[in-house]
């Protein structure tokens, strides 16, 4: 089963991404802030993130670059509200797989699979 970090500091957002991940056999542990998911991060281990770009405590930007200091073929799916295109311009976003919100569930089940595939490997299997 998949293991999914969400790092997003809007409540409704990361409940929603958790329950449609949840009901496709992934498992998934929640972050509020970008602090907050680097603690997660570092305590366990995880086969992929979602990580809102715009948080509330630092810059979802600089938490991918910390994530993947510490793990370089995480894959990870960028979230925001604004267009794709106003901060992939990020040496730390080159292989991210990004989503503007609000996005489709389908669209989101695809993404950490794409990701997966850009960072050169492939999730394990829902059960």
């Amino acid at each position: 089963m998949p293991r999914v970090l969400i790092i997003d500091d809007q409540k409704d957002v990361r409940a929603m991404v958790a329950i449609v991940l949840r009901v496709n056999r992934f498992e998934v542990v929640e972050a509020e802030s970008g602090a907050a998911g680097l603690k997660a991060f570092a305590e366990s281990s995880f086969d992929a993130a979602i990580v809102d770009i715009f948080l509330g405590d630092t810059s979802g930007v600089d938490v991918i670059a910390t994530l993947r200091e510490r793990a370089p073929a995480l894959p990870v799916v960028a979230v925001s509200g604004m267009t794709t295109l106003d901060f992939m311009e990020s040496p730390h976003l080159a292989d991210v797989v990004c989503l503007q919100k609000p996005f489709r569930p389908n669209d989101l089940l695809q993404a950490p699979r794409k990701a997966q595939a850009a960072a050169g490997g492939e999730l394990p299997a829902a059960v």
